[in-house]
């Protein structure tokens, strides 16, 4: 969109530090979670009972939000065979094509991660302890409505930057 408007370049880096925290804190509550476990284990024959299940938890939160921050760049896995042989023009138009269809998959994802999550709290589903497992599973949902809408805007962006040079043609 535009990337001159400051009031959009503003709240994008506060969306970006905001992912960015979020990232930081998961690493460092996995890492601080594991290393605890570890001294407890080794040197007092103890352990906290519920930190495996939340390191997979936290595994998962960590691998997701990744790929929120991995979608800013269009940083996802990709192969660019067919690019290499396009004009700028048709280079354009196939990312902002296979944009379209990766945020058209998202969706499809967020939709029925939204009626996973919200099944799991139907049916009061304890993922440890007393913790509800739809808390644990919320991530699937807000990670994969970021990268849709993040992808939506790649791809609006980049048509919208191939209308604009074919108008200049």
């Amino acid at each position: 969109m535009d990337r001159n408007n400051p009031h959009i370049s503003k709240l994008r880096r506060i969306v970006h530090f905001f992912e960015d925290g979020i990232l930081v804190a998961l690493l460092a509550s996995m890492t601080g979670l594991a290393i605890s476990q570890i001294f407890l284990r080794n040197f007092f024959n103890t352990g906290i009972s519920w930190a495996s299940p939340l390191l997979g938890i936290l595994v998962l939160w960590i691998g997701l939000s990744g790929s929120i921050v991995a979608s800013r760049q269009k940083n996802h896995i990709s192969i660019n065979v067919l690019s290499n042989y396009l004009p700028k023009n048709g280079k354009l138009i196939a990312e902002a094509v296979v944009e379209l269809f990766t945020a058209i998959v998202s969706g499809i994802i967020t939709y029925h991660s939204v009626r996973f999550v919200l099944s799991e709290y139907e049916y009061d589903v304890i993922a440890f302890n007393s913790v509800p497992a739809w808390i644990c599973e919320l991530i699937l949902p807000i990670a994969f409505g970021m990268i849709t809408l993040r992808y939506l805007v790649h791809s609006i962006d980049d048509f919208s930057q191939f209308i604009r040079r074919r108008r200049k043609i």
